[in-house]
């Protein structure tokens, strides 16, 4: 079995579009939620959403091309590129033929669905988009960057709801660490602030109506009433050790455990207590023979709900016990971004490896009253300096899907 590793990065998000404005947001406490630009919400109850801002898809697409990428892919294809340039990978040395992708997404091409729908209502079937279904399916993102890069290895898409990007980097992990390739782009993207995806959510009751920014994504405060809707990407290089020190790669972290559950519950609540989000930690946590008591720091699902973030309170005392619990710092970064849907695991990935390689704990930030139900070390409101040695992060979606990945730091 090889050892595997994380040698690129590459972000575009409601803090910054790149990896390093990311993170410095992240340091800053910096919020990125504002009132919705891209529709007029006259009519919607919901008036908030983490945009990514100053995007112009010219700037890294020709126009046609641009016209051709529903916005899901372009955000995937931008943060696959920062990350293959931060590797330092050079595709005429590498055997492209081991090199996958594996990047997920909620909802995928909404926006091309919305779009060429209401064409099709208003105008009649033939003004649809020959490009509609190529724009509009969930595995059209993973497909774009594998020909960006020209990737020939094994490539997919998986949909996990929320928990998506973070199953796609388990399962990259496993891939390279039984042998089936050697370096893999994984994580997940998503552009679903659109009216019918702002709509959809509300109505089923998971968006906060809130319009204070600096209250609307509260993670584990006892006034949490609701999730605010991300977007963006986060797509990691994943390596097999041996290859990465051959050429001398700069190594950010290990992944050492993946675990993967599903409650077998209900349709979008979790199961009581956490349970199924507690299976898939502990199973993480056995994968890579630590003990609870090792873990330093855990970002958590944490998305401002309030069964979401009591359950996963309980789940991580369950996971880890009591007296590590007590002792474990656990944040959440959608008080940052907002809830990113299926990108939220490829970002907050980078978070934690981000926090492993500059030893610093991100805060859980606009936090204000606490809540009995989430009694953890929810590092509130400011950073702190730590040294970290693993850290987990969670992803939890709608249907029941728990998935947990653990990074060392890397020795």
């Amino acid at each position: 079995m090889k050892r595997v590793v994380i040698t690129g990065l590459g972000a575009i998000t409601p803090l910054g579009n790149n990896v390093d404005e990311f993170w410095k947001g992240i340091k800053d406490g910096k919020c990125g939620i504002d009132y919705i630009t891209k529709f007029d919400t006259t009519d919607f109850k919901v008036k908030l959403a983490a945009e990514v801002k100053g995007y112009n898809a010219e700037d890294y697409f020709d126009r046609r091309e641009a016209k051709r990428l529903d916005k899901f892919s372009q955000y995937a294809m931008i943060a696959s590129r920062e990350a293959w340039k931060d590797s330092g990978l050079d595709k005429e040395k590498e055997n492209m033929e081991r090199v996958g992708i594996v990047i997920g997404s909620g909802i995928g091409g909404i926006q091309t669905i919305e779009t060429e729908n209401q064409k099709c209502i208003e105008k009649g079937p033939d003004r649809v988009s020959p490009m509609y279904i190529p724009m509009g399916i969930l595995n059209m993102a993973t497909g774009n960057v594998a020909i960006d890069i020209g990737a020939k290895g094994e490539s997919f898409a998986m949909v996990t709801a929320c928990a998506s990007g973070t199953h796609c980097i388990g399962e990259a992990y496993r891939m390279i660490k039984f042998g089936y390739q050697d370096v893999i782009l994984a994580g997940g993207t998503e552009a679903g602030i659109t009216p019918l995806g702002i709509a959809g959510f509300t109505n089923i009751k998971a968006l906060t109506k809130s319009e204070d920014k600096t209250r609307a994504s509260i993670p584990f405060d006892k006034e949490r009433s609701g999730f605010v809707m991300g977007e963006g990407a986060g797509v990691l290089i994943l390596e097999e050790l041996e290859h990465a020190i051959k050429r001398g790669a700069k190594i950010y972290a290990e992944i050492v455990g993946y675990g993967a559950t599903s409650d077998a519950y209900h349709i979008t609540s979790p199961a009581p207590g956490g349970e199924g989000g507690a299976r898939a930690m502990k199973l993480a946590m056995e994968e890579a023979g630590v003990a609870p008591e090792e873990i330093t720091y855990i970002n958590a699902h944490g998305t401002s709900t309030h069964l979401n973030d009591s359950f996963e309170t309980q789940a991580i005392k369950t996971a880890l016990g009591e007296e590590a619990s007590k002792k474990v710092m656990v944040s959440s970064t959608k008080g940052h971004t907002g809830h990113l849907l299926g990108a939220a695991g490829g970002v907050e990935a980078i978070v934690c490896s981000k926090a492993i390689e500059e030893s610093f704990v991100p805060a859980t930030i606009n936090y204000k009253v606490p809540d009995e139900e989430c009694d953890l070390d929810i590092v509130p409101n400011e950073g702190r300096n730590k040294e970290i040695k693993y850290a987990m992060s969670n992803s939890l979606g709608f249907g029941g899907h728990n998935s947990s990945i653990l990074l060392k730091k890397y020795n």
